[in-house]
């Protein structure tokens, strides 16, 4: 863990409960248009109003094509990504949230499944940070080669068939709805003396390759060669990611600007806009308010919890509600200085977990139901908002960065950002007067 302290600590492993233990392409493409996963309910569009205009609803039939052993699949455009335009001088821009989840899998829990209800009910897409050991079998974890750690080493473990199953039928139906699938990577170690904060640049590059490879091959590594595959090319949807514990983001952005990644989350940020770091949005999380302290803490479940039970996961459950309301008024604190003040995006951060009772998900998920529904708001994945901003003046993203948290431009957006006066042409002559 890095030396931030305790209030702004990163988070550590979560540890993973797995389930109990055709013709392909044409079953694929019966469900492309409303794949509905675990829950049976329709797809839904992701965000859109002002500055939005929906992309497509689905691809079509004939763009179906299987890659590698059938585990992923090209199928055209994702469904129901906005199409953002380039503010308009003088406009205001929206407000952007990032809900985000380390580690995505589907267990015991069935928490992925959940969230995914829950963001197409407030129209909140999101972005899954995928762990590549989760689509790996235990009895093929020899496939997994660390770097700097013998082969089979992990220190989340593996998964089993049915849990594999179970998180490529949430992982393909959440990018069917729209939302990202990221990495955040395989073994998931962390320390001064054995975690990624020691990994070079060429480690790195290692760990992504077989993140990815752990993704394009689970048909042949789990034996589910029945099942339909993903529906996205890998190589082109992987864009970004989050390190485990925040850790070896200096040369993990070096190798990932390398590989064609677009972003990374793996820092600490105040609020404010963000700027690019080698190439690459640096979109790191927030440090938001703990009401009733006097210090901020990093917008992530795992933050609070060192705050309020230090050493435990099952602190004193008469605290649990308490725990989590303080959670959910922090983060809907730090949104509101955003929204009424210089509109930087939110990062928020989290994990499949049942800490303190499941205290940390009822937050944020009454965070979603609250934020998420109020106007200008857009609840967006890292690439919808790393699209968003690629398509921004960058002269005009600079500006506001000059606003510090919570601060509102002065005099208003529509001055703020108005256009710059016309500069009169070299040589050009003022009009004579009569």
């Amino acid at each position: 863990m890095p030396a931030a302290g305790r209030r702004t600590a990163v988070h550590k492993a979560v540890p993973r409960k797995t389930l109990a233990a055709g013709a392909l392409a044409v079953a694929l493409i019966a469900g492309l248009a409303g794949c509905s996963g675990s829950d049976g309910d329709a797809t839904k569009g992701a965000p859109g109003g002002a500055g939005a205009k929906k992309g497509p609803a689905a691809a079509p039939p004939n763009a179906v094509r299987l890659i590698g052993d059938g585990s992923t699949a090209f199928t055209g455009a994702q469904p129901h990504q906005p199409v953002w335009q380039r503010l308009k001088p003088g406009e205001t821009p929206p407000q952007f949230v990032v809900f985000s989840w380390d580690g995505a899998g589907e267990d015991s829990q069935k928490l992925f499944s959940h969230f995914r209800s829950v963001g197409k009910k407030y129209d909140a897409t999101m972005t899954y940070f995928l762990s590549g050991v989760y689509l790996l079998p235990e009895e093929k974890r020899k496939l997994y080669d660390p770097p700097q750690h013998s082969a089979g080493r992990s220190d989340i473990g593996f998964n089993d068939t049915e849990g594999i199953r179970a998180t490529v039928r949430e992982l393909r139906a959440a990018w069917l709805e729209g939302n990202e699938v990221g990495t955040h990577f395989n073994g998931h170690f962390c320390g001064k003396e054995s975690g990624v904060g020691n990994w070079s640049v060429e480690d790195w590059k290692s760990e992504i390759n077989q993140a990815k490879s752990f993704v394009k091959n689970w048909k042949t590594n789990a034996g589910l060669t029945a099942e339909q595959p993903l529906p996205f090319d890998y190589e082109k949807e992987l864009v970004g990611a989050r390190t485990p514990c925040l850790e070896g983001r200096k040369n993990f952005v070096r190798a990932a600007a390398q590989m064609g990644f677009r972003y990374d989350t793996s820092g600490v940020n105040d609020q404010i806009w963000p700027k690019k770091d080698t190439g690459l949005w640096d979109l790191s999380m927030h440090l938001v308010p703990v009401p009733g302290r006097a210090f901020q803490t990093l917008a992530m479940d795992y933050n609070f919890l060192v705050n309020q039970s230090p050493g435990t996961t099952q602190g004193d459950p008469s605290q649990h509600r308490y725990w989590g309301d303080q959670m959910r008024d922090g983060l809907v604190q730090a949104f509101e200085r955003s929204y009424r003040g210089n509109r930087a995006p939110l990062v928020i951060g989290n994990h499949f977990e049942s800490w303190n009772g499941g205290t940390y998900m009822r937050a944020i998920e009454e965070t979603i139901a609250t934020v998420c529904v109020q106007k200008d708001v857009k609840c967006v994945s890292f690439r919808q908002l790393a699209d968003w901003l690629d398509a921004q003046d960058p002269d005009v993203i600079a500006k506001m960065r000059t606003l510090k948290v919570g601060e509102a431009p002065p005099g208003g957006w529509a001055g703020f950002l108005a256009a710059p006066p016309a500069v009169p042409a070299a040589g050009a002559k003022q009009a004579e007067r009569h």
